[in-house]
């Protein structure tokens, strides 16, 4: 058992094949482990995946059938691969409300394997032929990209993956070695699917194979570059992809529900909330799970659905988590309940967002936005603020910032997405509105804390600070005067009057 996990009670059974027959017939899984070969690699284990995409294969094949069971890889942790290897690859999904809860147990997984012990045995899972879809949610720091150029931007490890022989410790290096076994085993085409939360995350996960590919030329990859590009604009595809579904990060009580429900103790159990969509564009070379069968939107163009997503919801997701944890909330629904907070987000969303880009067919961007902050005030869901505040620096560019690019292009005036830019430089800051410390989990902290150190005398010299970190505020922002001074002016008035009375005096 993994040091600090909880253990069963007296009495108590651990999930696994053995307890399904004891479960409520309502918790059982739609699909055993075991009895359903593997056509799937998912590199990252986390809530998120168990909660998502999980639930969706596991729903479509027992809807239609088919050989998609989930090989789970995590890229670093071996705790989740410890506890899911100990329960038989068994987990359960506590759908939770205010009207209640619900607990099924998932069994879409047909393995689980740690990339840094045995990256050998990934790299030949991803050449394996009956391995036809590699899907990922890895988080935005994994793709080793500039959220503002898209260009690989690669660290020591990274490079070292790329230019030597050495074992792949990275997701680039992993993704890279696994192509080059598969081109030169003949394994067929494969969909590489990104469920991360980026911008045309599609286009962004090729162009960082393709990249990647590019920098190997001392390596494995050495005179391979033509014949291997050949092969991937053959038999490789890169959809892209829209995920939703709010799945906090599970606590003590979330095992601790799950066990009351199962009657047997989980110990990867994960909780979300009832609402969940997956918009995928349906390009798969070697064939694809039935996913619409489980609800899921297949289309040509995720882009309007990507932009929808990312702006109203997580982009207000991020302004709540600023705003929230300056005035001492620690949940977002805690922070909803700050007085007048629930109105400046829905001008941020009817004024700002709705104005800046052109949503999917009969999608209203306001009706959206009230479904978002509906879901958000579900009290069941501790989704904590720190925990949506952190990596700030590479949310930021395609939450608000792109939405402010795309404002200014129409020469409008981003008022309330600047207040969110100040927000987060306040944040930055470490200090909450009553003195509590707070804390910087961001990849540029050190460079964040250097651009602080330089410029704190005033708002305006924060501002000039963080404006300079390139990687974050892309040129054109940062000399158009409009907006330089709407984030000052924000971020002079949280300075002096604190998140509370600052919402009190523009709502």
């Amino acid at each position: 058992m993994t040091a600090g996990a909880s253990r069963p009670g007296p009495g108590a059974s651990r999930l696994s094949l053995g307890a399904l027959r004891r479960l409520p017939p309502a918790s059982r899984p739609l699909v055993r482990p075991g009895t359903v070969p593997a056509g799937i690699v998912h590199l990252g284990l986390g809530a998120f995946h168990r909660a998502h995409q999980a639930v969706y294969t596991e729903e479509a094949v027992a809807a239609a059938g088919g050989d998609w069971g989930i090989v789970g890889v995590a890229p670093r942790s071996t705790d989740m691969v410890t506890k899911l290897a100990a329960q038989d690859c068994l987990f359960s999904v506590t759908t939770t409300s205010g009207e209640g809860n619900q607990t099924r147990v998932v069994g879409a997984l047909a393995g689980v394997r740690h990339a840094a012990s045995d990256p050998a045995a990934i790299v030949a899972l991803l050449a394996d032929p009956a391995i036809r879809v590699v899907t990922l949610t890895v988080t935005e720091k994994a793709y080793q990209l500039d959220p503002a150029t898209g260009r690989l931007r690669p660290d020591d490890a990274v490079l070292a993956d790329l230019t030597t022989d050495r074992a792949p410790r990275t997701v680039p290096g992993l993704l890279v070695r696994g192509l080059l076994a598969r081109a030169a085993a003949e394994a067929g085409p494969l969909a590489l699917v990104s469920c991360d939360n980026l911008p045309s995350n599609g286009e962004r996960l090729q162009s960082l194979v393709e990249q990647a590919l590019r920098r190997c030329g001392g390596g494995p990859a050495a005179g391979r570059d033509d014949p291997l590009a050949g092969w991937l604009g053959e038999n490789v595809s890169f959809p892209g992809t829209m995920v939703d579904r709010i799945v906090p990060a599970s606590t003590p009580q979330t095992l601790a529900d799950a066990a009351a429900a199962l009657g047997a103790d989980d110990l990867a159990a994960v909780a979300a909330e009832p609402y969940r969509q997956w918009v995928i564009e349906d390009r798969f070379p070697g064939g694809r799970p039935a996913w619409e069968r489980a609800g899921a939107v297949l289309t040509d163009d995720a882009g309007p659905w990507e932009r929808l997503k990312l702006r109203a919801l997580n982009g207000v997701h991020s302004a709540t988590a600023y705003l929230g944890a300056l005035a001492g909330r620690e949940t977002i629904a805690e922070a909803l309940e700050i007085p007048h907070l629930a109105t400046v987000l829905r001008r941020l969303i009817a004024e700002d967002v709705a104005s800046s880009f052109t949503p999917p067919d009969g999608v209203s961007v306001v009706d959206y936005g009230e479904e978002v902050l509906e879901r958000f005030g579900n009290p069941v869901i501790r989704h904590r603020t720190i925990q949506i505040a952190m990596d700030g620096s590479q949310k930021l560019p395609q939450r608000v910032l792109h939405t402010i690019a795309d404002l200014r292009t129409a020469g409008a005036r981003p008022r309330w997405a600047a207040l969110v830019v100040a927000a987060w430089m306040r944040f930055v800051q470490g200090r909450a509105d009553d003195g509590t410390p707070l804390p910087l989990d961001d990849p540029l902290a050190d460079r964040i804390r250097a651009a602080l150190a330089a410029g704190t005398d005033s708002p305006a010299g924060v501002v000039e600070a963080l404006f300079g970190l390139t990687e974050v505020f892309p040129a054109e922002l940062t000399a158009d005067d409009e907006v330089r001074e709407l984030v000052v002016e924000w971020l002079t008035a949280l300075d002096r009057h604190g998140v509370q009375k600052l919402l009190e005096g523009v709502a």
